[in-house]
Protein backbone atom coordinates (compact mmCIF):
# COMPACT_ATOMS: atom_id res chain seq x y z
CA UNK A 1 0.00 0.00 0.00
CA UNK A 2 2.00 3.43 -0.88
CA UNK A 3 0.94 6.72 0.99
CA UNK A 4 1.40 9.98 -0.60
CA UNK A 5 2.93 12.86 1.97
CA UNK A 6 3.16 16.03 2.23
CA UNK A 7 5.10 17.67 -0.70
CA UNK A 8 4.27 14.31 -2.30
CA UNK A 9 7.26 12.76 -0.47
CA UNK A 10 7.33 9.59 0.53
CA UNK A 11 8.67 7.77 3.69
CA UNK A 12 7.92 3.93 4.21
CA UNK A 13 9.66 1.35 6.23
CA UNK A 14 7.92 -2.40 6.14
CA UNK A 15 8.92 -4.90 8.66
CA UNK A 16 7.05 -8.15 10.03
CA UNK A 17 4.00 -6.80 7.48
CA UNK A 18 3.34 -4.05 9.54
CA UNK A 19 4.46 -0.58 6.94
CA UNK A 20 4.11 2.71 8.46
CA UNK A 21 4.51 5.80 6.94
CA UNK A 22 4.14 9.19 8.39
CA UNK A 23 2.61 12.64 6.99
CA UNK A 24 3.91 15.64 8.17
CA UNK A 25 1.22 18.62 7.75
CA UNK A 26 -0.93 17.21 4.92
CA UNK A 27 -3.62 18.94 3.08
CA UNK A 28 -4.50 19.13 -0.07
CA UNK A 29 -3.80 21.96 -2.43
CA UNK A 30 -6.03 24.48 -2.87
CA UNK A 31 -6.70 23.98 -6.77
CA UNK A 32 -7.16 20.15 -6.03
CA UNK A 33 -9.02 18.64 -8.19
CA UNK A 34 -9.22 15.34 -5.98
CA UNK A 35 -13.03 13.76 -5.67
CA UNK A 36 -12.88 10.84 -4.16
CA UNK A 37 -16.87 11.17 -3.84
CA UNK A 38 -16.71 10.66 -7.00
CA UNK A 39 -15.07 7.06 -7.21
CA UNK A 40 -17.20 3.81 -7.02
CA UNK A 41 -17.72 1.38 -4.11
CA UNK A 42 -19.83 -1.86 -3.19
CA UNK A 43 -21.94 -2.87 -0.50
CA UNK A 44 -21.91 -6.30 1.51
CA UNK A 45 -23.58 -8.05 -1.52
CA UNK A 46 -21.36 -7.19 -4.58
CA UNK A 47 -23.55 -4.43 -5.46
CA UNK A 48 -22.05 -1.40 -7.27
CA UNK A 49 -22.79 2.39 -6.56
CA UNK A 50 -21.03 4.85 -9.54
CA UNK A 51 -20.22 7.38 -6.58
CA UNK A 52 -20.24 8.14 -3.12
CA UNK A 53 -22.60 10.77 -3.37
CA UNK A 54 -25.22 7.88 -4.96
CA UNK A 55 -24.68 5.70 -2.02
CA UNK A 56 -25.04 8.32 0.43
CA UNK A 57 -28.41 9.80 -1.40
CA UNK A 58 -29.89 6.57 -1.30
CA UNK A 59 -29.20 5.33 1.90
CA UNK A 60 -29.30 8.49 3.55
CA UNK A 61 -30.61 11.70 1.05
CA UNK A 62 -33.65 13.03 3.44
CA UNK A 63 -34.24 13.36 7.10
CA UNK A 64 -36.48 10.27 7.17
CA UNK A 65 -33.63 7.71 5.44
CA UNK A 66 -30.90 9.23 7.56
CA UNK A 67 -32.88 8.63 10.96
CA UNK A 68 -33.46 5.09 10.02
CA UNK A 69 -29.79 4.45 9.10
CA UNK A 70 -28.50 5.67 12.86
CA UNK A 71 -31.36 3.97 13.92
CA UNK A 72 -30.79 0.51 12.25
CA UNK A 73 -27.05 1.05 13.32
CA UNK A 74 -27.50 1.41 16.91
CA UNK A 75 -30.13 -1.53 16.46
CA UNK A 76 -27.43 -3.64 15.44
CA UNK A 77 -25.39 -3.08 18.28
CA UNK A 78 -28.36 -3.38 20.37
CA UNK A 79 -28.45 -7.43 19.28
CA UNK A 80 -24.54 -7.38 20.52
CA UNK A 81 -23.49 -8.57 23.48
CA UNK A 82 -21.32 -6.78 25.81
CA UNK A 83 -18.53 -8.65 26.07
CA UNK A 84 -15.16 -8.57 24.08
CA UNK A 85 -15.74 -11.67 21.30
CA UNK A 86 -18.84 -9.28 20.81
CA UNK A 87 -17.70 -5.49 19.91
CA UNK A 88 -14.42 -7.53 18.04
CA UNK A 89 -17.08 -9.19 15.70
CA UNK A 90 -16.34 -12.87 17.00
CA UNK A 91 -12.42 -11.89 17.00
CA UNK A 92 -11.20 -11.35 20.49
CA UNK A 93 -8.09 -12.61 19.33
CA UNK A 94 -7.40 -9.03 17.96
CA UNK A 95 -7.34 -7.25 20.95
CA UNK A 96 -3.86 -7.60 22.13
CA UNK A 97 -1.90 -7.00 18.72
CA UNK A 98 -4.76 -4.18 18.14
CA UNK A 99 -3.89 -2.62 21.79
CA UNK A 100 -0.44 -2.92 21.41
CA UNK A 101 -0.01 -0.88 17.81
CA UNK A 102 -2.02 1.65 19.65
CA UNK A 103 0.21 1.98 22.47
CA UNK A 104 3.10 2.30 19.81
CA UNK A 105 1.53 5.22 17.69
CA UNK A 106 0.40 6.75 21.29
CA UNK A 107 3.80 6.76 22.31
CA UNK A 108 5.57 8.22 19.72
CA UNK A 109 2.56 11.22 19.36
CA UNK A 110 2.74 11.78 22.95
CA UNK A 111 6.12 12.33 23.18
CA UNK A 112 6.28 14.73 20.65
CA UNK A 113 3.26 16.80 21.74
CA UNK A 114 3.75 16.41 25.43
CA UNK A 115 7.72 16.58 25.75
CA UNK A 116 9.13 14.68 29.33
CA UNK A 117 10.45 18.81 29.64
CA UNK A 118 7.39 19.79 29.93
CA UNK A 119 6.22 17.51 32.72
CA UNK A 120 6.31 19.42 35.68
CA UNK A 121 4.06 22.15 34.00
CA UNK A 122 1.39 19.76 32.79
CA UNK A 123 -1.64 19.80 33.44
CA UNK A 124 -3.32 16.26 34.04
CA UNK A 125 -4.33 14.73 31.09
CA UNK A 126 -7.59 13.89 29.90
CA UNK A 127 -8.64 11.55 26.78
CA UNK A 128 -12.01 11.02 25.59
CA UNK A 129 -12.83 7.36 24.30
CA UNK A 130 -15.59 7.68 21.03
CA UNK A 131 -17.13 4.82 20.57
CA UNK A 132 -16.20 3.33 23.60
CA UNK A 133 -18.06 0.09 23.66
CA UNK A 134 -17.16 -1.87 26.86
CA UNK A 135 -14.46 0.26 27.56
CA UNK A 136 -11.86 -1.68 26.16
CA UNK A 137 -9.66 1.10 24.31
CA UNK A 138 -10.07 2.59 27.55
CA UNK A 139 -9.35 -0.45 30.15
CA UNK A 140 -6.22 -1.42 28.01
CA UNK A 141 -4.91 1.68 26.89
CA UNK A 142 -5.99 4.92 27.62
CA UNK A 143 -6.31 4.33 31.42
CA UNK A 144 -3.08 3.72 31.81
CA UNK A 145 -1.76 6.97 29.85
CA UNK A 146 -4.53 9.51 30.72
CA UNK A 147 -5.49 10.97 34.24
CA UNK A 148 -9.36 11.35 33.29
CA UNK A 149 -10.82 9.46 30.82
CA UNK A 150 -14.32 10.32 29.45
CA UNK A 151 -16.71 8.01 27.10
CA UNK A 152 -18.97 8.08 24.55
CA UNK A 153 -21.14 5.54 23.33
CA UNK A 154 -24.83 5.32 21.87
CA UNK A 155 -25.16 1.49 23.39
CA UNK A 156 -26.30 1.72 26.35
CA UNK A 157 -25.75 -1.89 27.34
CA UNK A 158 -21.70 -1.83 26.73
CA UNK A 159 -21.59 1.53 28.48
CA UNK A 160 -23.02 -0.15 31.39
CA UNK A 161 -20.53 -3.02 31.04
CA UNK A 162 -17.76 -0.04 30.70
CA UNK A 163 -19.10 1.68 33.95
CA UNK A 164 -18.89 -1.63 36.33
CA UNK A 165 -15.57 -3.04 34.65
CA UNK A 166 -14.03 0.50 35.33
CA UNK A 167 -15.21 0.81 38.56
CA UNK A 168 -13.97 -2.80 39.97
CA UNK A 169 -11.02 -2.13 40.30
CA UNK A 170 -9.16 -2.47 36.22
CA UNK A 171 -7.49 0.84 36.82
CA UNK A 172 -3.80 1.99 36.93
CA UNK A 173 -3.21 3.78 40.10
CA UNK A 174 -7.13 4.87 40.42
CA UNK A 175 -6.53 7.86 42.18
CA UNK A 176 -4.68 9.15 39.13
CA UNK A 177 -6.03 7.26 36.79
CA UNK A 178 -9.73 7.28 36.01
CA UNK A 179 -13.00 6.98 34.37
CA UNK A 180 -15.18 10.04 34.89
CA UNK A 181 -17.79 10.90 32.43
CA UNK A 182 -20.37 8.07 30.73
CA UNK A 183 -22.09 10.12 28.25
CA UNK A 184 -24.53 7.22 26.31
CA UNK A 185 -24.92 9.81 23.57
CA UNK A 186 -24.78 9.47 19.43
CA UNK A 187 -21.09 10.39 18.02
CA UNK A 188 -22.78 12.77 15.48
CA UNK A 189 -24.83 14.44 18.29
CA UNK A 190 -21.96 15.06 20.76
CA UNK A 191 -20.93 18.16 21.63
CA UNK A 192 -17.57 18.45 24.21
CA UNK A 193 -17.08 20.86 26.78
CA UNK A 194 -14.49 23.30 25.52
CA UNK A 195 -10.99 22.87 25.99
CA UNK A 196 -11.39 19.90 28.08
CA UNK A 197 -9.21 17.21 26.60
CA UNK A 198 -5.55 16.50 25.33
CA UNK A 199 -6.38 13.55 23.32
CA UNK A 200 -10.02 12.55 21.38
CA UNK A 201 -9.74 8.72 20.57
CA UNK A 202 -11.91 7.69 17.69
CA UNK A 203 -12.02 3.90 16.70
CA UNK A 204 -13.95 1.56 14.87
CA UNK A 205 -17.31 3.97 15.38
CA UNK A 206 -16.68 6.84 12.27
CA UNK A 207 -17.89 4.38 9.83
CA UNK A 208 -21.29 5.14 11.01
CA UNK A 209 -21.10 8.56 10.09
CA UNK A 210 -22.36 9.97 7.18
CA UNK A 211 -20.12 11.48 5.37
CA UNK A 212 -21.93 15.22 6.27
CA UNK A 213 -22.01 14.38 9.87
CA UNK A 214 -18.48 13.15 10.04
CA UNK A 215 -17.68 16.86 8.82
CA UNK A 216 -19.71 18.31 11.91
CA UNK A 217 -18.37 16.06 14.12
CA UNK A 218 -15.05 17.21 13.76
CA UNK A 219 -15.66 20.79 13.50
CA UNK A 220 -17.72 20.62 16.71
CA UNK A 221 -15.80 18.50 18.47
CA UNK A 222 -12.74 20.71 17.73
CA UNK A 223 -13.79 23.07 20.53
CA UNK A 224 -12.79 20.00 23.21
CA UNK A 225 -9.35 19.83 22.36
CA UNK A 226 -7.00 21.96 24.44
CA UNK A 227 -3.79 23.87 23.14
CA UNK A 228 -1.49 21.25 21.71
CA UNK A 229 -4.03 18.59 21.64
CA UNK A 230 -4.82 16.36 19.03
CA UNK A 231 -7.36 13.46 17.51
CA UNK A 232 -6.33 9.90 16.76
CA UNK A 233 -8.96 8.15 14.06
CA UNK A 234 -8.11 4.10 14.32
CA UNK A 235 -10.65 2.65 11.28
CA UNK A 236 -10.11 0.22 8.80
CA UNK A 237 -9.87 1.12 5.25
CA UNK A 238 -10.83 -0.15 1.98
CA UNK A 239 -8.37 -0.83 -0.85
CA UNK A 240 -10.16 2.06 -3.20
CA UNK A 241 -13.53 3.87 -3.05
CA UNK A 242 -15.59 2.60 -0.18
CA UNK A 243 -17.54 -0.91 1.12
CA UNK A 244 -21.03 -0.52 2.51
CA UNK A 245 -21.99 -3.04 5.22
CA UNK A 246 -26.21 -3.54 5.00
CA UNK A 247 -25.65 -5.16 8.56
CA UNK A 248 -24.26 -2.69 10.61
CA UNK A 249 -24.39 0.18 8.61
CA UNK A 250 -21.72 1.07 8.26
CA UNK A 251 -18.67 2.54 5.67
CA UNK A 252 -15.37 1.52 4.97
CA UNK A 253 -14.13 4.19 3.17
CA UNK A 254 -10.43 4.52 1.05
CA UNK A 255 -7.52 5.83 2.78
CA UNK A 256 -7.82 8.87 0.01
CA UNK A 257 -11.57 9.20 1.06
CA UNK A 258 -10.83 9.93 4.59
CA UNK A 259 -7.91 12.73 3.52
CA UNK A 260 -10.36 14.24 1.36
CA UNK A 261 -13.57 14.56 4.62
CA UNK A 262 -10.00 15.63 6.55
CA UNK A 263 -9.62 18.24 4.81
CA UNK A 264 -13.42 19.54 4.54
CA UNK A 265 -12.78 19.26 8.17
CA UNK A 266 -9.92 22.01 8.24
CA UNK A 267 -7.78 18.87 9.70
CA UNK A 268 -4.22 18.14 8.51
CA UNK A 269 -3.02 15.06 8.83
CA UNK A 270 0.56 15.06 10.86
CA UNK A 271 0.87 11.48 11.07
CA UNK A 272 -0.66 8.03 9.94
CA UNK A 273 -0.02 5.11 11.04
CA UNK A 274 -1.03 1.71 8.31
CA UNK A 275 -1.25 -1.65 9.38
CA UNK A 276 -1.84 -4.23 6.78
CA UNK A 277 -1.74 -7.34 9.01
CA UNK A 278 -5.55 -6.12 9.96
CA UNK A 279 -5.83 -3.76 6.66
CA UNK A 280 -6.68 -0.41 9.16
CA UNK A 281 -4.12 2.68 9.48
CA UNK A 282 -4.48 5.04 12.46
CA UNK A 283 -4.41 9.07 11.51
CA UNK A 284 -3.19 11.94 13.57
CA UNK A 285 -5.77 14.90 12.02
CA UNK A 286 -4.50 18.13 13.65
CA UNK A 287 -6.43 21.42 13.16
CA UNK A 288 -3.36 23.54 12.33
CA UNK A 289 -0.37 23.24 10.18
CA UNK A 290 2.61 22.36 12.74
CA UNK A 291 6.63 22.59 12.00
CA UNK A 292 8.48 19.45 12.21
Amino acid sequence: MVYFLSSYSLLSTSTLGLTASYFSSFSFPSNSKIRCMDAGGLDSDGREFNTAEDMWREQAGDPSKKTQWYRDGVSYWEGVKANMDGVLGGFANVNEPDISCSEDFLNILLSERFPPAADARRQPLVALDCGSGIGRVTKNLLIRYFNEVDLLEPVSHFLETARETLASGCQTNSDMHKAVNFYCVPLQDFTPDTARYDVIWIQWCIGHLTDEDFVSFFKSAKVGLKAGGFFVLKENIARSGFVLDNEDRSVTRSDLYFKELFSRCGLHVYKSKPFEIFNMVSYFPMTRRIRT
